[in-house]
């Protein structure tokens, strides 16, 4: 269901039964322990998971960790062991492989090295090959601003966007993400994807019956698709694409958005020496499944060697107070900056808990029911 926003805060009309936070987490990092990923491993990955449903991002928390990541380790195109090879490190730079492992270990591992080295130098930049899908990327970009510094980073993935001018899939959602440290209570974060939306919000809709809007996606004959279940089906196939920001064509400037999308596959690919577009199907040549191979990219900037941290919080936070002040539109509530929302999410869910739809609580029974774990849920 869509969140919505007053003057206060969130609007409390959820009609999902709430799964508290410590019940979900234990539950999904046993879940994780038991298809073969490490104990600490396990935590990462469920913490990340958890941090997307925290923040609001439903498309990428508890509703994929069954199909994303469960999933594909039982079918033996992702690995639940991450060993992940540093390829080069110097006092600014970090290069490594994956391994297909955990995308999610295998950022967290990176990023903690850039901050240190950050720390240091001021800057320091890393790029992964070989990983797998590592969450919001949003979390990577808010373990910077947790130390007061400023956090960049990039994933490709599979083809889902179409060039402009174009009806082939060529490039994934390919989110670029910001996050900023601030005087206020919240950083300023900016994590999208490149595309009009993303392939997850359209596995969201899918699963939970809903149509994907008329103009996010376009089919090989160029026309707008709505059935969320037939847009899985057809990029998976080749036969639909996701539109970059801006939508179709240059008259509302889509070329903008496959332009971003094309930088981040470049920094995603290019740096790392990493596969990419058409090389990251996840499918073979005769159709079986195989690891997705994607790449992601980090740079990690300290103010202290700029301004000095405390002058960069109080000037973003002046800036972002300026957005907030200025006039409203007729009708408007009020007027958000980048990162409030999910901050006001999370304040509302703090002590509720993660909102639990039908389809995911059959899936929480049945990966339950499986590995005999001892948990009793609240929506039964």
């Amino acid at each position: 269901m869509a969140i919505q926003f007053d003057e206060n805060g969130v609007i409390d009309n959820e009609t999902r039964p709430f799964v508290p936070w410590e019940t979900a987490g234990g539950f999904m990092t046993d879940v994780f322990r038991a298809v073969g990923v490490p104990g600490e491993d396990a935590e990462i990955c469920t913490d990340v998971l958890l941090e997307s449903d925290r923040r609001g991002v439903e498309s990428h928390g508890c509703n994929r960790f069954k199909p994303i990541y469960i999933d594909r380790i039982d079918a033996g195109i992702l690995r639940p062991v991450t060993e992940l090879e540093i390829l080069k490190d110097t006092p600014t730079t970090v290069v490594a492989d994956a391994h297909d492992g955990m995308g999610m270990v295998a950022s967290r591992r990176v990023m903690e090295m850039l901050l240190e080295k950050a720390s240091r130098y001021g800057l320091a930049m890393g790029a992964i090959r070989n990983s797998s899908h590592y969450g919001i990327a949003g979390y990577w970009t808010t373990m910077a601003t947790d130390r007061g510094m400023i956090g960049i980073s990039g994933t490709n993935a599979r083809p889902s966007i179409a060039p402009t001018f174009g009806v082939d899939n060529m490039m994934g959602t390919n989110p670029l993400t910001f996050s900023l440290p601030t005087d206020e209570g919240f950083p300023f974060i900016l994590d999208c994807a490149t595309s009009i939306t993303q392939r997850g919000k359209i596995e969201f809709f899918a699963r939970n019956g809903r149509d994907t809007p008329a103009g996010m996606v376009i089919g090989r004959d160029g026309r707008a698709m709505t059935d969320s279940e037939a847009i899985l089906k057809a990029l998976t196939e080749g036969e639909a694409s996701l539109a970059p920001l801006g939508g179709i064509g240059e008259e509302l400037a889509g070329y903008k958005g496959y332009g971003y999308a094309a930088v981040v596959e470049i920094l995603s690919t290019a740096l790392a020496d990493g596969l990419f577009m058409k090389e990251l199907t996840g499918k073979n040549p005769d159709g079986s499944g195989r690891p997705y191979h994607l790449g992601h990219f980090f740079l990690v900037i300290n103010p202290e060697f700029f301004s000095g941290e405390d002058v960069f919080r109080k000037k973003t936070g002046d800036i972002l107070r300026a957005l907030r002040s200025s006039a409203k539109a007729p009708g408007a509530v009020r007027i958000f900056t980048p990162g409030e929302k999910a901050h006001l999410i999370r304040e509302y869910r703090k002590n509720r808990g993660v909102p639990v739809g039908k389809s995911l609580q059959k899936e929480f029974r049945e990966l339950r029911d499986r590995f005999s774990l001892p948990y009793r849920f609240p929506f039964e």
